[in-house]
């Protein structure tokens, strides 16, 4: 057992290697950023750089709904607590697998057999856009971090 565990954290193309690289990547955010107080009112900076990074692989970019670098740190800091944690509760109630069964049953039903029958297409789908968007999150959680270190360094977030 302790040979599969092993060989699945070397592989640095894993599912779980890039779960924990953003997940190392906001504790270091959480643990560089001592006062999140002092992001609020702070654009995010680079809004070019941040395209270019959201054009990777020919994807459309959509431009951030967080308004300042406070927002951006606080939806940061969710996710990895819904990873690490898991979707407990939400709107609909439940957890999160009674929820993606229950959005899956009226399509089923609904006459949809054949995309249900394709698992493990609908597997590969949302696989490469879970890699893609953890890896994002990850730069992102990264580029906070460095941001917040050189402002702080350079005290242009002190009032």
């Amino acid at each position: 057992m302790m040979q599969l565990s092993s060989d699945t954290q070397c592989n640095k193309h894993s599912l779980l290697n890039v779960m924990n690289r953003f997940i190392a990547a906001a504790n270091n955010m959480d643990e560089t950023i001592m006062v999140p107080s002092f992001l609020r009112d702070v654009p995010l900076e680079d809004q070019d750089s941040q395209a270019s990074v959201s054009h990777n692989n020919n994807e459309p970019a959509f431009p951030s709904k967080q308004r300042d670098m406070y927002e951006h740190y606080l939806l940061l800091k969710s996710i990895k607590n819904d990873m690490e944690w898991g979707l407990l509760k939400r709107e609909m109630g439940g957890s999160f697998l009674e929820m993606a069964v229950t959005h899956e049953e009226p399509q089923v039903n609904g006459g949809a057999a054949e995309e249900g029958s394709d698992l493990e297409g609908q597997f590969h789908y949302h696989l490469h856009g879970l890699f893609a968007v953890l890896s994002k999150l990850t730069v992102q959680a990264d580029h906070l971090t460095n941001r917040y270190k050189r402002e702080i360094g350079g005290g242009s977030l002190l009032r």
